[in-house]
């Protein structure tokens, strides 16, 4: 698969942007972050390849997250791209600002509720601000679980994939052996589920139910929007799955040892001091097993506090 390396130091590592391309059309699965080190990267490599972003004729973002969409829009402006995008993060990469206005909204609700501090808010809020690297808006076009696009001289079919994000898509390929997963699974981290997308109601179930699929497709090798191809996606999704089961069961343990707690607590337990984009991931990881927790009837939120009802309750067949 021809891929360009994308430069990424904020989020998950190195991103890739995928180049479709046969004699009469181009396309790029994802674009990666609009700041100019990862702007220069995307126009060397293209160069490389013989085209310029004029020659893009498709762009296939895989979610709204600015180090895969950022430079849609861009792109777009020079080239009249169509730009794909699942229907439920396309006004979030048109910047629509009553979209953009509910997820900041939001944001700002939940990490009250998640008893995040004060000072850890300000930082949180300080990090976005000081992060320019939301690009131009662009015109999507949306698109639905199982639509087939024909870009680039390839036949993807959109798989949805919520949970790290509402409207994460990941694209198979014409012979249902591969697919671009964008973060669905990604090579070496988990993919952060609660805090990356606050619009996702019951993010953990949504993301279990992701990597069931992934599993039941069994592919023989899949295409990450970071880091390198993974040859074996089953064993990862598989390996992702028991990974969410022993967080949930280390969270119960946390709430058993400690006491009631909220969110940013339990967060604290896990991963210790948070900073950057951390601050909200933390809290929101934490939180969507939490949720779970509670709706699987094992603990109760009181007044912000997570406290067990069930003692004796055992994670299994409960994830």
């Amino acid at each position: 698969m021809d891929r360009i390396l994308l430069g990424n130091e904020a989020f998950e590592g190195r991103n890739n942007a995928y180049v479709l391309a046969d004699d009469d059309t181009l396309a790029l699965v994802d674009t990666g972050v609009a700041t100019e080190s990862i702007r220069e990267d995307l126009r060397a490599g293209l160069a490389e390849r013989g085209y310029e972003f004029a020659d893009v004729d498709d762009v296939v973002l895989t979610h709204f997250h600015v180090d895969h969409a950022g430079l849609a829009g861009e792109i777009q402006a020079e080239s009249d791209a169509t730009v794909y995008v699942h229907e439920a993060d396309a006004p979030l990469v048109a910047q629509d600002s009553d979209a953009v206005a509910a997820v900041r909204d939001r944001r700002r609700e939940l990490l009250v509720q998640w008893g995040v501090p004060d000072d850890a808010r300000a930082e949180l809020l300080h990090f976005f601000e000081s992060h320019d690297i939301q690009g131009q808006p662009a015109e999507p076009t949306p698109i639905e679980d199982g639509e087939v696009l024909e870009v680039g001289g390839r036949t993807l079919e959109a798989v949805h994939a919520p949970g790290h994000a509402a409207g994460l898509c990941w694209f198979e390929t014409e012979r249902g052996a591969e697919a671009f997963v964008g973060d669905a699974i990604l090579p070496v981290y988990t993919p952060n589920v609660g805090g990356a997308d606050v619009r996702v109601d019951r993010p953990l179930e949504k993301y279990v139910t992701t990597l069931e699929r992934i599993v039941d497709r069994d592919y023989d090798r899949v295409w990450p929007g970071h880091r390198d191809p993974i040859e074996n996606p089953t064993e990862r999704a598989e390996t992702i799955l028991e990974h969410h089961r022993e967080r949930t069961a280390e969270i119960l343990e946390i709430l058993r040892d400690h006491g009631p707690a909220d969110a940013w607590t339990v967060s604290a337990r896990l991963f210790g001091d948070l900073e950057g984009i951390h601050i909200v991931h933390g809290p929101g990881e934490a939180y969507a097993h939490l949720n779970h927790l509670r709706h699987e009837g094992i603990v109760s939120l009181e007044s912000g506090e997570y406290r067990v009802l069930d003692e004796a309750a055992e994670i299994e067949g409960h994830l």
